[in-house]
């Protein structure tokens, strides 16, 4: 045979291969089309709405945080120990001092996790204190004294309204009788607003947990079930997607010799030029949001990660009310235990805080954050003890890491003399600093908390500890993997690559590329329907 027969031998056999490679390719991609065809409606509607409503569209609260006063020491009569003892309190968890409706209380968590109220000038407790708190808070949030409360009611665990990205728990849910249908869940522990939602927003939490979550499989099956379904179908839109481009990108010669003899038009000509450009958001979307999915497994339990020690109220030696501080900046107070000696965390509003003000006439007009410092004082013998935020916060991340009930620093750490056991003692810290504002990826807005210490140790996965001092909490654990997994979802799939041209453009970004993926869906759907 000669070379030239070889040859012409060899493009026909391997024109055959192609062309059963692409009529294979043709059918499952095909296939595979129509049976994501719902999945793709269902993610990219209700993602497209995800940028208008919590950007273009996010509904505005008067207030989305309470200034904390400077405290007055006339207003302290009794300090908490009187007060606990004339009440027959003998034990309690901790206590922090609020102001509303013209006076001053003590905030007591009971040994049963209740709080309580009680009036620093006259002892006396506020009977159902919590909630009228609960409702001070909203109505200061809101900025409404005249609208009715329909109902109030304590959440303990994340519903489909109340979702995990909130994070605080427990809270206060309350309904307001106004045209917008307005709910307001505040912690009342720590005065915070947890999250607002008028009816708008209400509509948009259950249709984006519907479609975009997938919650309706959790209501017939369970999270398990839900994920894996998720993470199936995502999976197969990767292959669709990746079919797509083998098809129309790198055997684009073979199509255009077929399609120079029969061109396509109308509806097959768009859905072939605009699949092969949309192909990488439909993958990035569809990986990153698989990579999310599975960090979902495990349930939310960082609400419990709380140290809260009992105190006695017999042996706690020298009062509140008398504490050698600054009183011109006094704040607030509260009790830590460590080392076996009992602290007043104090807060005192920062020496010469200034506030940068803008023109009252101004839309960007906002009060500046006051800053503040935090002391801690020896029960025992009134004075300050330097630099003890950043010991405390080390001992409960020894704490939550342990897993188990101490009493001190020191019995968190093991001491073993089997050097194949971890001991902290050997773990060194490779950072430690106090963070007051949600300035990077790592710790991002979503977690909520601040002020917080964050904790860098030299571990093989570089664990990172962020520990709220004054409430106790472990706000967030992040190690290398929640590091890839984060940057994976916050690039990929909310765009954040596109920070650099502001946050309407980066939105906007995102909702052509989910229109985009959306219009090639539905196009070929619409194709199958006519063949």
């Amino acid at each position: 045979m000669s070379k030239e027969t070889h040859k012409k031998s060899s493009k026909r056999k391997d024109s055959k291969f192609i062309k059963k490679i692409k009529q294979n390719m043709y059918k499952w991609h095909r296939v595979i089309g129509l049976i994501t065809i719902v999945p793709v409606i269902f993610w990219t509607f209700s993602g497209l709405m995800h940028p208008f409503m919590a950007h273009f569209f996010k509904p505005e609260i008067a207030h989305d945080k309470i200034e904390q006063p400077i405290i007055d020491k006339n207003q302290l009569q009794y300090s908490i120990q009187e007060v606990l003892l004339k009440n027959e309190i003998s034990q309690f968890k901790n206590f922090r001092i609020v102001n509303f409706n013209n006076a001053t209380y003590y905030q007591v968590k009971t040994i049963i996790g209740e709080l309580w109220y009680y009036d620093a000038s006259t002892a006396k407790k506020l009977e159902n204190g919590d909630q009228k708190y609960a409702e001070w808070l909203s109505r200061y949030f809101l900025d409404d004294q005249k609208s009715p409360v329909k109902n109030s009611e304590i959440v303990t665990e994340f519903t489909s309204q109340y979702k995990y990205v909130n994070r605080y728990l427990p809270v206060y849910k309350l309904s307001f009788d106004r045209s917008d249908a307005m709910q307001v869940y505040v912690e009342t522990s720590s005065s915070k607003l947890a999250t607002y939602n008028p009816t708008s927003r209400q509509f948009f939490i259950w249709f984006f947990d519907t479609f975009h979550n997938w919650s309706f499989v959790d209501a017939i099956s369970n999270n398990s079930v839900r994920i894996i379904t998720m993470i199936f179908l995502l999976s197969i839109i990767g292959f669709s997607a990746l079919s797509g481009i083998l098809i129309y990108g790198l055997l684009w010669k073979q199509f255009k010799k077929t399609d120079s003899l029969a061109p396509k038009k109308g509806l097959r000509k768009y859905h072939r030029q605009i699949g092969i450009w949309i192909s990488l958001f439909t993958l990035t979307f569809a990986f990153s949001g698989a990579y999310h999915a599975t960090t979902k497994w495990a349930p939310y339990t960082l609400s419990q990660m709380v140290y809260e020690p009992t105190f006695i109220t017999k042996e706690i030696p020298g009062g509140n009310n008398n504490l050698n501080l600054d009183w011109n900046r006094f704040q607030n107070s509260s009790l830590i235990t460590l080392n076996d000696t009992t602290y007043y965390r104090c807060q005192l509003l920062e020496k010469d805080t200034k506030r940068f003000k803008m023109p009252k006439d101004s839309k960007w007009n906002k009060k500046e954050d006051p800053k503040y410092e935090v002391i801690y004082i020896n029960a025992t013998t009134n004075k300050i003890a330097p630099n003890l935020d950043l010991e405390y916060a080390e001992f409960l991340a020894y704490y939550f890491t342990d897993g188990a009930p101490k009493a001190s620093c020191c019995e968190m750490i093991d001491t073993s003399e089997d050097d194949s056991q971890p001991s902290f003692e050997n773990i060194k810290l490779l950072e430690s600093k106090v963070l007051t504002d949600f300035d990077s990826r790592e710790y991002g807005f979503v977690n909520k908390r601040l002020p917080v210490v964050k904790l860098a140790y030299d571990t093989p996965q570089k664990t990172t500890y962020f520990i709220e001092t004054a409430t106790s909490r472990l706000a967030a654990v992040v190690s290398n993997s929640d590091r890839v997994e984060g940057y994976s979802f916050a690039i990929l799939h909310k765009f954040l690559f596109m920070d650099w041209a502001g946050k309407n453009i980066r939105d906007l970004t995102t909702v052509l590329a989910a229109l985009s993926i959306l219009i090639v869906s539905v196009l070929g759907f619409i194709l199958f329907l006519k063949k």
